[in-house]
């Protein structure tokens, strides 16, 4: 090799470190904003906007999401966050911490002269070991009676007991068949107000007002209709309605549509939740009957009260259909209420499906919004523990496969064990970072944790984060879902390879369009 062609291959390796260096630090640049909550020690954050709008909170993603993040490695980080919100409703900030963690390992090894394509097959290999040593950790839930259940949603609740024992409760008022549904979300039936008290609906909560003040608050024994449109006469262009023909239309289609309003009051419907709006006649029609509306329902809410009265959605053109063929597409519910104080219309006793609003008081706004995370984060951490089981929390497990992956480490020849050693790095990070939040010095933990762990035999332990001692941590009920776990670790795992692979960063032109 001519040295022109060496000097070219140096550049080249010197700006690819140099893009790994800005990426590692554009990705710890945004751990760092949420390391400081992880733990029961952890510390809120306050974010304040352009405006002055102020929001306190503990969530990983809701930081990460409204944080002013440019940089494109970063925002790759921020997007684990959001898959592992979506997909696991818990656990973003463990995810986030071990993304970093792994891109910075990885990069070390770089620096030491490890090729990135070996990094990289190492720390595949490291991943999918850890992934099946948790798997097998894992100890299933027996039953939603199991207290396990309840020291998850404390865990994941911020040590909220309040909160804890409704989403528990909800949970049980679910059942575990519908939790165990791929489509159903506990977490979706969390509703916060503050107003409220601490509640398990057992029905719906519809987060709408009646359309008017003349309908009845309160209807007992209804039969339910669900409009999946506006709930209005058909209409006509404008062009049309300056003919005469087409005026006359026009109110042929508005007495069509009081005719099929009336199939309702003889049907029995009490109750009507429209998706978009409620035309002024049907309003009319409807205070003049007694039936008690709402419109403009949120999509998922026209779901739940769906599935709990069992009602069929349907277009406004479905009120054309013979009344013997429409009753099939209504539901039933036992009640139907106003709530004036939370504006908000109950729905119990639906002849569906069971099911349960978990309603969660709180004192001002801004409490309210970070109660309702909370909450939220509970139910999918009791929800992921039903479907896949849990394992010892406060970061001891992640220790235990981290001492295996360093047996599987003394095996291998060749430079894919520095890869390997990234993945156990990585997973020490989560325990380091819950005792420096409590004020302990994490290499002094670690290293008191990983040689009990060693003399004892026991994977469960970890550090008491109120005295620093090493305890059990089952014993002590710290308990994670290990679904959440294992797709944090997959998913950071993910994201961590695809930062290392990046070579340079080259800014996209903007098309003439204004395409990006």
């Amino acid at each position: 090799m001519g040295m022109e062609q060496q000097a070219a291959t140096k550049g080249d390796e010197n700006e690819q470190l140099a893009t790994l260096l800005h990426n590692a630090r554009a990705v710890q640049a945004v751990a760092t904003a949420v390391e400081g909550t992880l733990g029961p020690k952890g510390l809120d954050t306050l974010l304040v906007d352009e405006g002055g709008n102020v929001v306190v909170t503990n969530d990983g993603v809701t930081i990460l999401e409204k944080m002013d993040v440019r940089h494109p490695a970063a925002r790759m980080v921020v997007r684990i966050a959001q898959s592992q919100q979506a997909e696991m409703g818990d656990g973003t900030t463990t995810a986030t911490v071990l993304a970093a963690a792994l891109v910075t390992e990885g990069v070390r090894q770089v620096q030491r002269g490890v090729p990135v394509a070996r990094v990289i097959a190492g720390m595949r290999k490291g991943i999918a070991e850890a992934l099946r040593l948790l798997g097998e950790r894992a100890v299933p839930v027996r039953g939603l009676d199991d207290p396990a259940l309840t020291r998850i949603a404390y865990i994941a609740g911020r040590e909220q007991a309040d909160i804890a024992e409704l989403v528990v409760e909800g949970a049980r008022r679910v059942g575990e068949t519908k939790l165990r549904d791929p489509d159903f979300k506990l977490a979706d039936t969390v509703v916060a107000h503050e107003r409220a008290e601490n509640e398990v609906v057992a029905g719906v909560l519809i987060g709408k007002q009646r359309v008017s003040r003349q309908m009845p608050e309160r209807v007992t024994d209804a039969r339910v209709l669900i409009v999946d449109d506006a709930l209005a006469p058909e209409s006509l262009d404008e062009e049309a309605l300056a003919t005469e023909a087409g005026f006359r239309r026009y109110l042929e289609l508005k007495e069509a549509f009081v005719r099929n309003l009336e199939k309702l009051v003889r049907l029995g419907v009490r109750f009507v939740a429209v998706d978009r709006s409620l035309d002024p006649a049907a309003e009319e029609f409807f205070v003049d009957h007694g039936i008690l509306a709402v419109h403009r329902v949120a999509r998922a809410e026209l779901r739940r009260l769906a599935a709990h009265t069992g009602a069929v959605p349907i277009k406004r053109t479905g009120l054309k259909k013979r009344e013997e063929d429409l009753a099939r597409y209504l539901g039933t519910a036992e009640c139907v209420e106003e709530d004036p104080r939370l504006g908000r219309v109950r729905v119990t006793g639906g002849g569906g499906e069971e099911t349960a609003t978990i309603l969660v008081g709180a004192s001002t706004r801004e409490v309210t919004g970070e109660r309702e995370r909370i909450a939220r984060d509970a139910a999918s951490a009791v929800q992921a523990a039903v479907r896949g089981g849990y394992v010892p929390g406060g970061g001891s497990v992640e220790v235990a496969v981290a001492r295996e992956l360093e047996r599987l480490r003394a095996t291998m020849r060749g430079m894919e064990g520095f890869g390997v050693d990234v993945v156990a790095a990585a997973l020490r990070v989560p325990l380091a970072r819950i005792v420096q939040n409590a004020g302990f010095n994490p290499l002094e933990k670690l290293e008191a944790v990983t040689a009990a762990q060693v003399e004892s035999g026991s994977d469960a332990l970890g550090v008491d984060c109120d005295t620093g001692e090493v305890v059990d941590m089952v014993a002590a009920g710290v308990l994670d879902p290990a679904p959440v776990k294992l797709h944090a670790l997959k998913t950071a795992g993910e994201v961590a390879e695809a930062i290392l692979r990046i070579h340079t960063v080259i800014r996209m032109r903007r098309d003439e369009e204004g395409d990006g």
